[in-house]
């Protein structure tokens, strides 16, 4: 786990550490772009969702609109909810293709019972550990926040949390507090003998209790790295999708063929798609 002197819990509020030059490096930091979706690729395969059925997601901590953009090229609907403004105005300039919400986590999800199929969240959860305001009693707004999210997901769907517990004690903090909002689950551990690598999952279901996933190892991850160049075609899709001029016809191609595969209704495609109009005089 983080080092205690490293963390940016540590450092203040949630809405103040996540200014506009943090937000800027959502949006400019190859790596980091390149970890966020990694990690949204695995909260996704852990969700287990119908193959080939569009769902309705919430993300929790959205940010910069990383993960939305993830879920969006997966053929998926999502909302997205962050306390920072600065990180969900670098979402509205990135044109992310979901909704998004200014809102604590820690008061509550603030949607009808029932409303989403699935729910994932990066990097979020563990800033309901500490305390802020003298208001703040970190047991009770993880309570909030879990019992509000047990009712927004509809009956037997899963919520993936990716997290970073500060220590042993926060993640039993954190997992008895879904417990008592009524989840059944546990905690996926990839990477567990590696200082870097290693990734904390809490895989949460609203209705009865299936399997648990297994975490990943070095050992399959090696297969895996192996075996990219061959069955991986996502790879080269993002690499060559950062090349692609916003508002460009490949650009607006790109998108209308994403709306077809989230069922939306798009015009077809012509000669003229993407073509800039003349000023009028």
């Amino acid at each position: 786990m983080a080092c205690r002197s490293r963390r940016p819990e540590h450092s203040g509020p949630p809405e103040l550490f996540y200014d506009q030059n943090e937000a800027r490096k959502y949006v400019r930091n190859s790596r980091m772009i390149d970890i966020q979706t990694k990690m949204t690729g695995r909260a996704l395969e852990l969700l287990c969702l119908p193959e080939g059925q569009p769902c309705y997601l919430l993300d929790i901590g959205c940010g910069s609109g990383l993960s939305g953009d993830y879920l969006s090229e997966e053929g998926h609907y999502w909302v997205g909810i962050d306390i920072s403004p600065a990180m969900l105005d670098a979402a509205l300039d990135r044109d992310t293709e979901g909704d998004l919400l200014l809102g604590d986590m820690g008061q509550g999800i603030p949607f009808r019972p029932g409303s989403f199929d699935g729910c994932i969240s990066i990097s979020a959860v563990q800033w309901l550990c500490n305390a802020n305001r003298k208001s703040d009693i970190p047991a009770k707004r993880l309570y909030c926040f879990f019992s509000s999210l047990y009712s927004a997901l509809v009956q037997g769907a899963r919520a993936v949390l990716q997290l970073y517990p500060e220590n042993s004690e926060q993640l039993e903090l954190i997992t008895t507090q879904a417990t008592r909002a009524g989840f059944t689950g546990g905690v996926v551990v990839d990477y567990p003998n590696s200082a870097k690598a290693k990734k904390f999952y809490l895989c949460l279901f609203s209705g009865p209790s299936t399997f648990l996933p297994k975490g990943l190892t070095e050992n399959q991850d090696a297969k895996q790295a192996t075996e990219s160049p061959f069955t991986n075609e996502r790879v080269p899709y993002k690499r060559a999708r950062r090349s692609v001029v916003r508002k460009s016809r490949e650009w607006v191609l790109e998108k209308k063929e994403r709306r077809r595969r989230q069922g939306k209704e798009v015009r077809p495609d012509t000669q003229y798609t993407g073509r800039k109009r003349k000023p009028r005089f």
